[in-house]
This record gives C-alpha cells, structure tokens and sequence, in this order.
C-alpha cells in the first residue's frame, strides 16, 4: 500500500481584520484578504501535489459567529478541494464552537449538506476515510468545552480547579478509548485541537494562559499512532518524532509577536509505522519594527534614515524611537509617517523618552528643615560644581543670618 499523502493545516483564523484596510474593490478588508490568500496557497499546494487528504486541525475563523461572506469564501475552497476528489478532514476548534451549547457550529453546515468528500468532526471519534491511496484511520480530539461539565449538578459546587481537574481526567479518558478502538492494520492519525505540555506558544501564550487544559505529550504521541497532527498553538514545532507529532503552526501571522515565526503548513507522507513531512512556507504579511536611538544633533534625520534603511514596502510597521526630552520635539510625527507611505499599514509610531530626574520637595518637608540645610540639600540636586555651590551656599548663609527674625 502507498503512503498516504496528506495536508496539514489549522488555525486559519478568517476574519482577522487588525492592521488592515478596506479594499473598495472586493469589499474585503485588506487583511482577511491576505489570510484568503494564505488559504489558497494550501488549496494550490494540496492539488498540485495530489495529496489525498486535506487535515484541517481547527479554527477556521476568527469569531464564532463569523459573517456570510467568510463563510462563502471558505466554503468555496473546501468545495474546490472536495470536487477535485480529495478528502476533507475539518476538526471542530475553540474559535468554531458557539458559547451556548445545543448552538451550530461554524463547521456544521458541511455535515448537513452531506457534502462529498467533507468529514467534520464535531465529536472525539474514529473515522476510517477512503482515499485515493487506500484507507487512514483518523482519531479526532475536537476541542473539549469545560462548559459542558458545568451544567452537570455534580460539579455545581465544585472549584474551578476541580472543574479543571475533572475536565483534564474527561480528555484523559478520550483519548485512551481512541487509542484501544485503532485497527492496527491501517495507517492511524491523531487530529487533535489542544494544548500540550512541552510546546512553544507564540504570541497568543496571553490569551490562552488560564483557559487551556494542557494534555500530557505522552497522552497524545501515543506509538499506536503513526502521525499524530495538531492545531491550536500557532507556533509551528516537532513535539516528537515517534511518532512524528508536530503542530503546522498558523498560515498567517496575527501580530508583532509573530513577526519572526514562518508561516506555512506541512505535507506529510503517512505508512503503517511511522510518518514523513515537510513544512512549506507561505507567503505571509510581513510584520517589521523599526528601532532607533535618536538622540543626536538631527533626531528626525537619525529616524528618517533608519526607516530608508528598512525594507518598509507593503509591510505592516510600527516605529520605536528611543529618545530624551530635549530631542522629543524635533521629531515631528508627521514626517516619519510621510516615510513610512509605501508601508501596508502603519501600526504605530512610538517615542519612548528618557526623562531627567527632577527632585520634588513638598512643602510639609521643606518646613521642617532648617533654612541652611534646606538650601543646601537644593543645591545638591541641580549637581553643580562643587565651587560654585560651597559659593551659593555661603551666599546664601549670609543672607539668611541677615533676615529679620
């Protein structure tokens, strides 16, 4: 039997519109444009490569309730795919799960059209899919909502780490079904949206930190596996390499905190006993910052000729001018965003200034202190010559001794 070729791709994130702009042409926002391009860039790789599954491991917008028109654009990429007789794997995430339970998901409409060659799984299960190169079990671990242990009485009065608990034990005890219904004889995927421990979070590591269950890597990179795929972390990385778990990472970045992550998704060849891949990069928005220290005689030029130097051309940019208070004024924000008119999108000009201590003395204190060493404890703040403060100070000496008393 020949491998199993297969597409591994999560976390597409439609409907991202921060940094962007509205394109009068489409009538898109120009971001959600670039993650539609991404997207098409797998569906291009996916049939150019006649691969024979496309695995998608969740979240396949931004929101839960996503408007039509991303609908429609993700929908006719899923059809392109499934007309051209690949499989469609689509895994249920966070972000396609409505906040009510008993809701649609985002993902629902193709399991009730029946559409040819689309399996969503919107449930922990096992799925055997024909493919053109033979059968590949698929062991799905949708994202599991803490929520749908709330509502149970037996947990009502229970703490949140308990419900944790609890929830970790419940994803615990799916997995290991999963495991002990694989046919041993066919090639077996795990497609699972979660978090692991050992994995290297991006820029989302914020958002996620006290929503996540983290699974155990032992859990999930079981051997009965051949190749295990995950979605949910951003950052693409290899967990393990028997079997080969690795998760494909975003196809596009969301922010500054992911300005240096590659983007992409991963072709794997899957046999009975173990896995190969490849990751391919995309061609994501490239995000840039731009640092200068301005505290020269011409601050503004200093700015000016650090953005010429950057390669600011349909980027998304933002402008860290390190400078002191005397320099702050001569950098004229307008001029650095006249520089910055080739970028995609500015995201910000920032002037992180350096201001001088000033010493503040408050009344209350300068009333209990004798004249003299008031004066004196002045003079040593504005750090003068020591000769010409002792001058002061004896100047000042004498015109106290001659004030009225």
């Amino acid at each position: 039997m020949p491998p199993i070729r297969l597409l591994h791709l999560a976390d597409i994130h439609l409907g991202t519109e921060l940094y962007g702009r509205p394109n009068p042409a489409t009538g898109l926002n120009s971001r959600a444009e670039d993650f539609l391009a991404a997207l098409d860039g797998a569906v291009e790789g996916a049939l150019a490569r006649e691969v024979d599954l496309f695995l998608f491991c969740g979240d396949a917008y931004r929101t839960r309730e996503p408007n039509q028109t991303y609908q429609r654009e993700f929908a006719a990429r899923i059809h392109r795919l499934a007309k051209a007789g690949v499989q469609v794997f689509l895994l249920v995430g966070n972000h396609d799960l409505p906040l009510a339970s008993g809701r649609a998901n985002t993902m629902e409409i193709f399991a009730t059209l029946e559409v040819p060659n689309v399996q969503v799984a919107r449930r922990p299960g096992l799925h055997v899919l024909r493919t053109k190169s033979g059968a590949l079990q698929v062991a799905a671990l949708p994202w599991v909502l803490r929520s749908a242990l709330l509502v149970k009485d037996e947990y009502k009065n229970k703490t949140l780490d308990e419900i944790n608990q609890a929830t970790a034990d419940k994803i615990e005890h799916i997995v290991r079904d999963l495991v002990g219904r694989v046919d041993p004889s066919l090639p077996s995927v795990l497609c699972a949206h979660a978090s692991v421990l050992g994995s290297v979070f991006g820029s989302e590591q914020s958002v996620l930190l006290g929503q996540d269950i983290p699974l155990a890597k032992s859990l999930v990179a079981n051997p009965v596996f051949d190749y295990v795929a995950l979605g949910h972390v951003h950052k693409h990385q290899v967990l393990s390499t028997r079997p080969l778990t690795l998760y494909c990472g975003s196809i596009e970045r969301l922010d500054f905190g992911e300005e240096r992550e590659e983007k992409g998704y991963v072709l794997a060849q899957v046999s009975r006993g173990g896995a190969e891949y490849e990751f391919v990069p995309g061609k994501a928005r490239r995000f840039l910052t731009v640092e200068v220290t301005a505290n020269g005689e011409d601050p503004l030029a200093q700015v000016l000729e650090a953005i010429d130097k950057s390669d600011v051309a349909e980027a998304i940019v933002r402008v860290r001018i390190h400078t002191d208070e005397e320099k702050e004024p001569l950098i004229l924000d307008g001029e650095v965003r006249k520089a910055l008119r080739e970028a995609h999108h500015v995201a910000g000009v920032s002037k992180l200034v350096e201001r001088r201590v000033r010493s503040r003395w408050s009344g209350h204190a300068l009333q209990q202190m004798p004249p003299g060493e008031a004066l004196a404890a002045y003079l040593k703040s504005k750090s003068l010559p020591p000769e010409r403060a002792q001058t002061l100070q004896q100047h000042g000496e004498a015109l106290i001794r001659e004030r009225p008393s």
